[in-house]
């Protein structure tokens, strides 16, 4: 009888334990918001639609000249260059012309850049302008040969909208940022922007938004920056051949740095972390190259051995498909996060 007096008080004492426990609970952590805060700053320079290019080359004259530091507002155009409005049928879709494809704003001459610098371009606001769409264009797209026909989706922005309606069931949050980012390439002659390069351009990089620094190898005089194809939203990966496709504008900073390391191709980076990427033409091959790009900043940034960074690229490295589209080529981006490290990089 004693004993069984001791179990029901025992049971009482887990049960009155386990409630104060939830009552003590904390409140879940909200989920972050689309973009981080960042530092309000001033309008020094302003750049609209008014000049556009839709090829990469050194021999194109620049349209505004800033000096390192400059903070610069610009507005881009959707990617068709007006061919889609909100109201078009997705005939116009099907008939897409693509030669005025990836309006680009630029190029912007920065002032005491030359080959061998990195630009520093930071992202403090992007705004969408109004409406956006997206859709499968024929003959275009990460399984073109399984969706032949076009498709078109078009959607109104009101002021301060987080989400864009993709259904009456579905909505996804916007988290602007520009497909195309770029400089001019060495190379004599007009290189078209489909496809990502050393130089940046067709990256469609879903992580280069509000609150991250893009580091992008100048490779002439001046850099000669341009920007466009600009998405509301978008998948890694934008399988389908399509973000929302809006027109924005850009509040961004423009830096030149000057003796650091030299960069093969773009990298970025944000508060959490530290990111690298590599075009190929095969996934393999871009994955493999962003693999010795982390390792080559971590040997260089963050002191490891190159055996050591190779191990830590396996720990901590977070590998991304971030763009398809553009058969046959293909970008990888790895990330890795600076809250695993005790110091700063050097």
């Amino acid at each position: 009888m004693k004993s069984s007096r001791s179990a029901t008080a025992y049971s009482f004492f887990i049960a009155f334990t386990l409630a104060l426990t939830a009552c003590a609970a904390p409140e879940p952590s909200p989920p972050p918001t689309a973009e981080p805060a960042v530092p309000s700053v001033e309008v020094e320079y302003t750049l609209g639609t008014e000049n556009t290019h839709n090829h990469w080359s050194r021999a194109i004259p620049p349209v505004l000249t800033v000096p390192s530091g400059a903070i610069v507002e610009i507005e881009t155009k959707e990617a068709t260059d007006g061919q889609l409005t909100l109201d078009s049928g997705v005939e116009v879709m099907a008939n897409l012309d693509f030669d005025p494809i990836h309006p680009l704003t630029g190029p912007i001459y920065v002032e005491t850049a030359e080959p061998g610098d990195v630009l520093a371009v930071t992202f403090h606001k992007i705004d969408v302008l109004g409406w956006g769409w997206a859709g499968v264009i024929p003959g275009f797209g990460f399984l073109a040969d399984e969706f032949p026909d076009a498709r078109l989706k078009t959607f109104s922005f009101e002021e301060g909208q987080t989400h864009v309606q993709f259904d009456d069931n579905i909505s996804i949050p916007l988290r602007p940022f520009p497909g195309v980012i770029g400089v001019a390439p060495a190379t004599e002659g007009e290189l078209v922007t489909i496809p990502p390069r050393e130089n940046g351009g067709n990256m469609d990089n879903r992580y280069l938004g509000v609150g991250t620094t893009v580091y992008l190898p100048v490779l002439v005089e001046g850099a000669l920056l341009s920007i466009g194809d600009t998405h509301a939203a978008q998948g890694d990966g934008e399988v389908g051949g399509t973000g929302v496709e809006a027109p924005m504008r850009i509040l961004l900073k423009i830096e030149v740095r000057k003796g650091g390391r030299v960069l093969a191709e773009p990298e970025y980076e944000t508060d959490e972390y530290y990111a690298v990427t590599a075009f190929g033409e095969t996934i393999d091959e871009a994955a493999r190259k962003a693999t010795r790009f982390m390792i080559n900043y971590l040997e260089a940034e963050r002191g490891l051995s190159r055996v050591d960074a190779y191990l830590l690229c396996s720990l901590a490295g977070d590998l991304k498909i971030s763009e398809v589209v553009d058969m046959p080529h293909y970008l990888v981006s790895m990330h890795m996060p600076k809250g695993i490290f005790r110091v700063p990089p050097s």
